[in-house]
């Protein structure tokens, strides 16, 4: 049977942006309701238990108190503990050769000038650009020609830029440099968020198959589910890569679609080695790999003392990440377990086996298809980017791909759902 309700706004996708946009709608005393495809609040935010007390994050899991201000809020809000990242210790970097060496915390082998010079150029770029509208700075559309691999190599006219942009890129969308443009559990934010709405405003389970705007100044959603569900404005909360799992009638404007064709997904992945004791620190190492050969690019000590967890995270991304991803379950934790192992046992006598694992592979799941958000390829940004944010009729978009500040992170998505929220609230009052 069929079922019909009305609403004054309907969000779709619970992660943080739509979580946030119902709060603002909500706050302005109109009715809201959330739809999820998923059976989970918190989209790329995912916390799972990883001992009898303590859990880890296969999602978003870093945030600082000093300029994600949105997050912190949060955080205090909630009366949420945040760790402070272990920094002391010697990191392990195993280089291409297959040697393998140790630095003090934070200290990479090669030309550091270099780095230093390219992150220079980085910051200088980044302040003459209009965050509000990027296709207006000087020189935009020439930058926008360029892969992020080739304006480091060109601005710096040095061909070993593009190693340091590799990683960059690796390190924080998951994709190769020449790939994209120039341009307690943190779940647990998102649960509280979902609480502090009225009952049953979260419907999950219930990914929206079609969204219809031919009727004036109304928007008919249908849900996989079978309802049929009325509302005055709709805010999209998914990634613009996934437009075209809904059908709108009318169709999206040629801009959107362009967005959504011209976007990449990058593949980004965690597999989360828990041990009962923490051997690497005892050891004097920092529980962080930085390989050039093998599935994993970087690991990081996520361990909670509080909670007795133990736990290095390794981050298996880009092309290497999707090379690994298509072996077995079996054969991707041997691999990762095996460098793991291998690169410590250089230094320490005993590497102990871990007493738990988890694994997230995001582009396997069929509502995200990869981490953290999609970014544009070469000439999207200058072109079309300035509709990523555009309402189409009675439709607003949100997400961290369209913030203009934190874009890819917690904060962007927070501060995207505000901004969404907002536009929603005023078109209606």
């Amino acid at each position: 049977m069929t079922i019909k309700t009305v609403f004054d706004v309907i969000v779709v996708g619970a992660g943080l942006s739509g979580l946030q946009a119902a709060h603002v709608v909500k706050a302005a005393g109109l009715t809201v309701c959330v739809l999820e495809a998923t059976g989970q609040v918190g989209g790329k935010t995912l916390t799972m238990r990883s001992t009898e007390r303590g859990f880890n994050d296969l999602g978003a899991a870093w945030i600082n108190d000093t300029n994600q201000s949105e997050m912190f809020k949060l955080f205090q809000r909630y009366g949420i503990d945040a760790e402070v990242q272990r920094a002391c210790g010697d990191d392990v970097i195993q280089l291409a050769d297959g040697s393998v060496i140790k630095t003090p915390y934070g200290q990479f082998p090669g030309d550091a000038k270099l780095l230093q010079g390219l992150l220079e150029l980085l910051r200088t770029e980044a302040s003459k650009v209009n965050l509000n509208n990027p296709c207006d700075s000087d020189g935009a559309k020439d930058i926008d020609k360029l892969t992020f691999r080739e304006f480091c190599v060109q601005r710096t006219e040095n061909a070993e830029a593009s190693g340091i942009a590799d990683t960059v890129c690796a390190a924080l969308l998951g994709v190769e440099s020449n790939e994209v443009t120039n341009g307690l559990g943190n779940q647990t934010i998102s649960k509280k968020l979902s609480e502090e709405l009225d009952p049953n405003t979260v419907k999950l389970q219930t990914p929206v198959v079609s969204i219809d705007q031919s009727q004036k100044d109304k928007c008919v959603i249908r849900t996989a589910t079978g309802e049929t569900i009325y509302c005055r404005k709709t805010i999209i909360s998914i990634p613009t890569t996934l437009y075209h799992t809904i059908s709108f009638n009318p169709p999206l404007p040629a801009t959107k679609i362009t967005l959504s064709d011209n976007a990449v997904m990058g593949y980004y992945s965690k597999m989360i080695f828990v041990f009962k004791e923490p051997w690497w620190r005892k050891a004097g190492f920092s529980g962080v790999l930085n390989p050039e050969t093998g599935p994993i690019s970087f690991t990081r000590d996520t361990s909670i003392p509080a909670d007795d967890q133990w736990s290095i995270t390794c981050f298996i991304v880009g092309e290497r990440g999707r090379a690994w991803s298509k072996l077995s379950r079996s054969a991707r934790y041997n691999q990762a377990w095996g460098q793991i192992s291998q690169s410590f046992g250089k230094f320490v006598h005993s590497v102990p086996a871990p007493s738990n694992h988890l694994e997230m592979e995001w582009s396997k799941q069929a509502f995200f298809l990869g981490a953290p958000c999609p970014v544009m390829t070469p000439g999207t940004l200058t072109s079309v980017g300035e509709n990523l944010t555009q309402p189409f009729k009675n439709i607003h978009f949100v997400g961290t791909e369209t913030a203009t500040v934190w874009r890819g992170y917690m904060e962007g998505a927070v501060r995207s759902g505000q901004r969404g929220g907002a536009e929603a609230v005023k078109a209606l009052c």
